[in-house]
């Protein structure tokens, strides 16, 4: 009983991180659709996938500068709030521009709902409970990957897109909602705050450069993952032509490649979900990253569908314990007062590295064979992914990876 009550809280965030994550998807399914219905062009849909980094690269300057100093479950409620206002106000636009600056503006919410639920998480829930809480959080956001869509589809098929957009306004309603119930658990001085000036910014720049040098170890495995996570995202972004152009499959073929894929997301997180405190958070970790590997040198060596089907379950399966595992690790390693900006740093980074790769491989794909820069890139993974579980795994790295509140944990004092 009392395990039960020590979980009321964590469970009332994920199903406000859930629902949310369902409305997510929803989104983007509408937003296609209307987008293409509006301007015919492939080009302007494939711009929809440019906005997220873009706006990432231009707020994660301040967005950590911001949420440090204020209260992360009301920043998520904030853009909660934020974001079904502004979806509902996506069928009254006028023309693309209009639609753009509203997508820049819910990218720009996104961008401070992150490292804000990252945080909270780490100040909610306790660190031994962080692992179980992640593994059941991929699960949920796997299931969303799954239900959004199809919800999304049906709701499209049965009313309009207008009115799909408008009851998709509804779940980030209700996820706001869920998080009254949950206890503030910072102090917030409203007379400390800072004001948010471009010397401030750089003031907190400061702090994180002297976090990642009093932490290496920390940061190295943090930006690794980020690093090695860009090749799966390179790849990621020539899936369709990849799996059309060369491997030949039609778009049917495709659509359920994605759906055998999700299932099997689905079937690794509901896994780890029921056994993640079986499993310690280095292997968690090492065996997420190499299985996800091993799938995505499937993906590029594949020459039928079958063959690419047992790459991306595989993918998909083990994809949830790496993201899991590098969560629960991130959480019990950066203190709570720098997390903000730490995050939004690493995230910055991500963002601009994921632009420049983008653009450099889709370019490389045209001078020499997709197939040759897929395997090139799988390769580069699989290299990476070993150097990667060998720093996890060294012998003096155990107590990075501890799960109890007994570990030393490494933090910085300065704010």
């Amino acid at each position: 009983m009392k395990n039960l009550k020590d979980w009321k809280d964590p469970a009332i965030l994920l199903s406000s991180i859930g629902i949310s994550s369902i409305g997510d998807f929803i989104y983007l399914v509408s937003i296609n659709i209307i987008v293409y219905q509006l301007t015919g062009s492939a080009a302007a849909v494939a711009g929809l996938w440019i906005i997220g980094p873009l706006t990432n690269i231009v707020t994660k300057f301040w967005t950590g500068s911001f949420i440090d100093y204020r209260s992360k479950r009301r920043v998520m409620i904030v853009t909660y709030i934020l974001r079904a206002v502004f979806i509902c106000l996506i069928p009254f636009s006028p023309n693309m521009t209009v639609i753009y600056v509203i997508l820049i503006v819910l990218s720009a919410a996104k961008a401070f709902f992150n490292p804000s639920s990252m945080t909270y998480v780490a100040i909610l829930v306790p660190k031994e409970k962080r692992k179980r809480f992640n593994s059941i959080r991929s699960f949920a956001d796997s299931g969303a990957f799954i239900i959004g869509p199809a919800i999304g589809g049906s709701l499209i098929l049965l009313t309009s897109i207008e009115a799909t957009l408008w009851m998709n306004a509804i779940f980030f309603v209700i996820s706001a909602i869920m998080l009254l119930f949950l206890p503030e658990k910072e102090n917030i001085d409203k007379e400390t705050i800072p004001v948010l000036t471009f010397s401030q910014v750089i003031s907190d720049f400061t702090v994180v450069q002297k976090f990642i040098s009093s932490n290496k170890y920390v940061s190295f495995i943090y930006l690794g993952f980020i690093m090695i996570m860009i090749f799966s995202f390179a790849m990621d972004a020539q899936e369709v032509v990849f799996t059309q152009q060369v491997i030949g499959l039609s778009e049917f073929d495709y659509s359920l490649l994605i759906s055998i894929t999700g299932i099997g997301s689905v079937m690794g997180a509901a896994l780890l979900s029921l056994f993640s405190n079986k499993l310690s958070l280095r292997y968690m970790i090492v065996i997420g990253l190499n299985m996800m590997t091993v799938g995505y040198l499937i993906y590029a060596f594949s020459w039928s569908f079958t063959s690419i089907v047992v790459g991306f379950v595989l993918l998909g399966f083990f994809n949830t314990f790496l993201n899991a595992g590098i969560m629960t690790f991130y959480q019990n390693n950066v203190p709570v007062d720098v997390m903000g900006r730490v995050t939004s740093i690493f995230q910055l980074i991500q963002s601009a590295v994921q632009v420049v790769f983008i653009l450099a491989i889709g370019i490389t794909a045209d001078l020499v064979s997709l197939r040759l820069t897929i395997v090139v890139l799988a390769l580069f993974m699989l290299i990476s992914a070993i150097i990667f579980s060998i720093s996890v795994l060294g012998a003096n790295k155990k107590s990075f990876y501890r799960e109890d509140e007994n570990n030393e944990e490494l933090n910085i004092t300065i704010k």
